[in-house]
């Protein structure tokens, strides 16, 4: 690719190409993923691997210039694709990230890991030691509230009190068998504390959980954590299932933080643009916009950083290696056991 390509870009006096990727698993994540790669000038879509042919079919109607596979191995060795996006189902996680790393190619995975610590610990020897080859996918971490958050946090006194609540409808035990609001939800939240506090390990966890009783559903619906650490900050997370149908659809998050002589107050979803027909409606639940012309927030955001870390431009953010989501999965092994001794 020569300077003059539209594709091209300038970091700094040199001309980077575009880094092609590929995304495994086509769920609605992975459709934002693929969207958004499409409409980056920093990357190219240039494969996707799908567990069903209906989804590959799906797909091939927004781009049909896209190769497609339903087996990874083939998909490997045929596409030209030099990085990967893995936001398949959590218990294929691993399996799949290895079989990348094996192969020497970047991954961005979508949290979590695994759906067990010692899964996920197992992926430790193909990781490089600064997470360059496996980005963790976490986009609230880009999120422009949060960011403002971070900084702001940096700049103004000691955090005493983060105050974290994160609440999805009732059906989402249904769309979710098997999960739970400690690691589908409030995982998010961890991730958000473990960047205000600098990675500082909580010297105290405990937590508590409410189940729906009766029905096939039957399941935890609400989920309440909290860690202190030595700093002094201390943690107050909660998560749930529990918003009824007139709510925004993906319910609310709100998140507080309290310092010394100074507070703020994120209310990252839903967004504020709403509109009113037969019933209030947040269009915008999340800062996530898959243009695949202009693509613009969060999602967008950590796909750019992602192919400066493939370019090797960037390192992995805090929050974001595979050291860092460890560490968040150790917090919440302690959080399940806690609540259910």
């Amino acid at each position: 690719m020569n300077a003059n390509d539209p594709r091209a870009l300038r970091v700094g006096k040199q001309v980077q190409a575009p880094v092609r990727i590929g995304v495994i698993g086509l769920g609605a994540f992975g459709r934002l993923h693929a969207l958004t790669i499409a409409g980056l000038a920093d990357a190219e879509l240039v494969a996707v691997v799908g567990r069903r042919k209906e989804s590959l079919t799906a797909l091939r109607g927004e781009f049909p210039n896209v190769p497609g596979w339903l087996d990874l191995a083939q998909a490997l060795k045929e596409s030209d694709a030099e990085a990967w996006v893995v936001a398949s189902s959590t218990a294929t996680h691993v399996s799949i990230t290895r079989c990348l790393l094996e192969a020497g190619k970047p991954v961005l995975l979508e949290k979590p890991i695994s759906e067990d610590l010692a899964s996920a610990e197992s992926l430790l020897p193909l990781v490089r030691p600064d997470s360059s080859n496996l980005m963790m996918g976490h986009i609230l971490l880009f999120n422009s509230e949060f960011r403002e958050l971070v900084r702001q946090a940096r700049q103004r006194g000691a955090i005493r009190h983060i105050a974290a609540v994160r609440h999805r409808p009732m059906g989402t035990l249904d769309l979710y068998p098997g999960e739970d609001p400690f690691h589908l939800t409030m995982v998010h939240d961890l991730y958000c504390a473990q960047v205000l506090v600098n990675r500082e390990e909580p010297e105290s966890i405990s937590a508590q959980m409410g189940r729906r009783a009766g029905g096939h559903n039957d399941g935890i619906e609400l989920a309440l954590g909290q860690l202190i650490w030595p700093s002094g900050i201390v943690g107050s997370f909660t998560a749930s299932f529990l918003t009824p149908e007139g709510m925004a659809s993906d319910g609310f998050d709100r998140c507080e933080i309290f310092g010394d002589g100074w507070a703020a107050c994120v209310k990252s979803n839903p967004r504020p643009l709403e509109l009113y027909d037969q019933k209030a409606r947040w269009p915008m639940a999340l800062e996530i916009d898959a243009d695949p012309v202009s693509p613009t927030g969060m999602m967008a955001e950590e796909l750019r950083c992602f192919c400066r870390v493939v370019r090797g431009t960037e390192a992995v953010p805090m929050g974001a290696t595979y050291q860092d989501a460890l560490q968040v999965q150790r917090w919440l092994e302690r959080l399940r056991a806690a609540a259910d001794p």
